[in-house]
């Protein structure tokens, strides 16, 4: 649905500058995503560490003609035929757009909020109720104060039944989303830690979600949960409730029997007097709730049982992550079958434009029929066609009826096909040479057998690395910052294991300031894989200035010896002011100049013109200990000393830095002007050693299964004897993939379906044994070696070490797989 700029204004109460006429149908907050510039309405959010207003010349200059702002620029002469409408808060604005917008729809809206499954809740009703109407959903988590308006704005004449998801960080933030969602049917899936450090405790927490729900005709919630039955009868509010019961008789919705087997669980209730049951193809404790919450909204909107049971027994498990893997052929696949609507469609290739604006690789994507979108096909496709064309996609392969029919709207190299399987026949996909290969593609087409021929399949053990929990745990310390202070980012030793490019481009994404890296080689592989940022060589050789100088990468200085040769090379170079970081040591005696060479460093600085200092910074040594804080504190007075020195003798600012991960969130006083995170940015607090948002996981898979009698070995040398009869499970991973030998004979465990499984007898260079005796599990189950529910540092206690050399020491051959919720 287009608006006019004229109602748009008038919505907004803006003061418009500019009177050209246009039609918005697209709303805009990240310049990046830039898709359909003449029918894009931008929003200059301003942020803590960001302003909108730096993107609005680049923007018109790629054809944007209409901005929201607080701000009008001073040249605003050269905006020819150009709509600024001026308002007090962009934010403010948007949300205050989305909300007008939503009163245009009379229709059931269903509001979704909690701490974890809102996701799972949100697509398994889409799967239960989209047969019967056409839904605007959320597209994957767009949950927060800027996801939830871009979501609600999606909703147009065909929407029949809106589904959005709202998540909150800190007290005060609901009202706002309850007024853009205005649902009607509120369901609150549970309440856990996430954010908390927000909220003074899970009750406020819980009662500032329930604000979602005040003006709600009807509240779906678990009535066995204490927490949430109490806040919900403390909001006085007056909707109907449906708080479904195990234990409750009296509950309108009583749960009488759950059975697991193992292919699934069956489930037998009793709503209004009636007894009914269903079957979900799943068996852990969260799927059971979501679907008993799924189900409360159904009965509500009067989907008969019948029907419920037949597409429970249907439901397909959500996959929530946008996945890059490596593909054979020297492809690069993104995975994203999530859902297949336009507006999932537009997201992930936006993401693949991304991976790919500064590489030559060719950009494929793989599409089915995006199916029940309420739209015309005629329309649909029309539109899909300028989404493919405006995001530099090179080569369709289309699968579907649909598809076939619109194949003339597709102006790029393309090949169509009714079904998947023809597709996989024809021989098509083993063509793919060095390309972007983006798969989308609806359940019903079982896309994941296309990822299966296409992916590149080296080992049975996987790193997975979340992007959102690296971008969640880079916001949690930038909120600990002033707003000018900037930040550099390690990227060293492959981003401490996770994979350096992708870290990087997803640092870059979120424009931070710097990113360091050990050494010159490290920096120029990220430039070669297209990484723009400022980047700084911690450990720069001497033998690699050429390839500093080439790529742009900006060495630490931490000696006299290591300046005169880094001059030298640049002058031999016809380099000049080549920009340099001064190291100073104040304490740890490793590197660095000493305080008092300052003067001398400063002398010898003026007597050359080819490099010139950026920044200043020395290393704290004990910012994670209370031990160390007088020893610390002498360490940043020495420091702030030498980096006046410095500074005195040159007019340019020279960016001073001493606080690591530790150090920003335990001295805020010495911020100066940057900081530098580590590995609080991979989910560890070096301080408490608790986990903050964890991105990785490895798991693997096990090989075999043997029944092994009591007094029997396992493994070399004879270690793992064993006491009982046992089953001992092989797992294809080693010492030669990072698993430490000493976890080995009983030392440690990993997790398998959730329990506890001790590494039996030593652990082997490619294969090691666990024993499963007491776990219900086969062969081809998965096993945890560390993650969310078995943190990293459960290791190195057990090791007697640090998180660092367990993230580090995951080898090469494990195969990387990224994903973004």
């Amino acid at each position: 649905m287009s608006s006019s700029i004229e109602e748009i204004a008038s919505v907004l109460g803006a003061e418009r500058f500019g009177n050209s006429e246009g039609r918005i149908d697209w709303i805009l907050t990240d310049s990046r995503s830039l898709c359909f510039p003449e029918e894009t309405l931008f929003f200059a959010l301003k942020t803590k560490r960001n302003d909108g207003h730096k993107y609005i010349r680049d923007l018109y200059n790629k054809g944007v003609r209409n901005f929201v702002v607080t701000d009008i620029p001073e040249d605003l002469a050269h905006y020819r035929h150009t709509n600024f409408l001026k308002v007090g808060n962009t934010l403010k604005a948007l949300q205050k757009l989305a909300a007008r917008h939503r009163e245009q729809f009379q229709v059931p809206v269903i509001g979704i909020t909690g701490s974890n499954g809102k996701t799972v809740v949100k697509e398994w009703l889409y799967q239960l109720l989209s047969p019967e109407k056409v839904i605007t959903r959320s597209p994957r988590s767009y949950n927060s104060q800027i996801g939830v308006p871009l979501s609600v704005w999606l909703m147009n004449e065909h929407t029949e039944l809106g589904i959005f998801e709202a998540g909150i960080s800190e007290m005060g933030e609901m009202e706002s989303l309850q007024h853009i969602i205005q649902p009607t049917i509120g369901v609150i899936t549970n309440i856990g830690g996430a954010h908390q450090e927000n909220f003074p405790s899970l009750q406020d927490k819980c009662m500032e979600k329930l604000q979602l729900f005040k003006d709600c005709d009807v509240i779906v919630y678990n009535g066995d949960n204490e927490l949430i039955s109490s806040c919900v009868s403390k909001s006085l509010f007056t909707s109907r409730e449906i708080a479904w019961s195990m234990k409750d008789n009296e509950r309108p919705l009583f749960i009488e029997h759950i059975e697991k087997d193992g292919s699934g669980t069956t489930i037998k209730y009793r709503y209004l007097g009636f007894f009914k049951e269903y079957r979900i193809p799943f068996i852990d404790d969260a799927s059971i709730e979501n679907s008993l919450n799924c189900l409360a909204v159904a009965l509500y909107l009067m989907v008969s049982p019948e029907d419920i049971a037949a597409r429970m027994e249907k439901l397909e498990p959500v996959a929530m992550r946008l996945e890059v893997k490596e593909g054979k052929n020297g492809c690069v696949l993104i995975n994203d079958s999530y859902n297949s609507d336009f507006a999932s469609l537009d997201i992930a290739l936006d993401f693949m434009s991304r991976r790919t604006e500064d590489k030559k690789r060719h950009r494929t994507l793989i599409l089915s029929d995006i199916l029940e979108s309420g739209q015309p096909n005629k329309l649909l496709y029309r539109q899909v066609a300028d989404l493919v064309h405006s995001r530099g996609v090179d080569r369709i392969i289309g699968v579907g009826e649909g598809l076939m029919e619109a194949a003339s709207r597709f102006e790029v190299e393309k090949t169509f096909f009714r079904t998947t399987a023809e597709l996989i026949e024809s021989g098509v996909l083993s063509s793919l040479r060095n390309e972007v290969v983006l798969i989308k593609g609806a359940r019903a087409f079982h896309f994941d057998e296309i990822t299966d021929l296409l992916e590149l399949k080296v080992h049975e053990t996987i790193l997975e690395i979340n992007l959102n929990a690296l971008v969640d745990n880079l916001n949690y310390y930038r909120n600990k910052l002033k707003p000018e202070t900037k930040m550099v980012c390690m990227v060293k030793a492959s981003a401490y294991g996770a994979g350096s490019f992708e870290i990087a481009k997803t640092l870059e994404d979120h424009r931070v300031d710097y990113l360091a890296v050990a050494v010159a080689d490290e920096g120029a592989d990220l430039r070669k894989a297209g990484i723009g940022s400022s980047i700084i060589i911690m450990n720069p050789e001497l033998t690699a200035f050429k390839t500093m100088f080439d790529y742009k990468l900006e060495p630490e200085v931490y000696s006299f010896h290591l300046l005169e040769e880094l001059i030298k090379a640049a002058e031999r170079e016809g380099v000049s002011n080549f920009p340099i970081h001064i190291k100073i040591d104040t304490g740890m005696h490793r590197l660095g100049f000493a305080p008092d060479e300052m003067p001398r460093l400063v002398d010898r600085l003026h007597r050359q013109s080819a490099v010139i200092p950026r920044s200043v910074f020395s290393h704290l040594v004990g910012s994670d200990s209370e031990r160390f804080d007088s020893f610390t504190r002498r360490q940043i007075e020495t420091f702030e000393k030498a980096a006046a020195a410095l500074q005195s003798g040159f007019s340019h600012k020279i960016l001073r830095h001493i606080c690591n991960t530790a150090g920003i969130e335990r001295y805020p006083g010495a911020q100066f002007d940057m900081v530098r995170l580590g590995i609080g940015l991979y989910g560890i607090d070096p301080f408490t050693n608790r986990i903050l948002h964890n991105i990785s996981t490895l798991k693997t898979t096990i090989l075999q299964i043997h029944d092994v009698p009591a007094d029997e070995t396992v493994g070399y040398s004879r270690k793992g004897v064993l006491e009982r009869d046992s089953r001992i499970a092989a797992i294809p991973i080693g010492y030669a993939d990072g698993l430490n030998r000493h976890l080995g004979n009983g030392h440690g465990y990993c997790l398998v379906n959730g329990k506890k499984a001790p590494y039996v007898g030593n652990i082997c260079m490619d294969v090691c044994m666990i024993d499963v005796t007491d776990i219900d599990c086969k062969e081809g189950d998965k096993a945890v070696i560390f993650g969310d529910e078995l943190p990293v540092t459960v290791l190195s206690d057990l090791l007697d070490t640090i998180p660092y050399e367990i993230l580090t020491s995951v080898s090469n051959r494990v195969k990387r797989v990224y994903y973004q919720d």
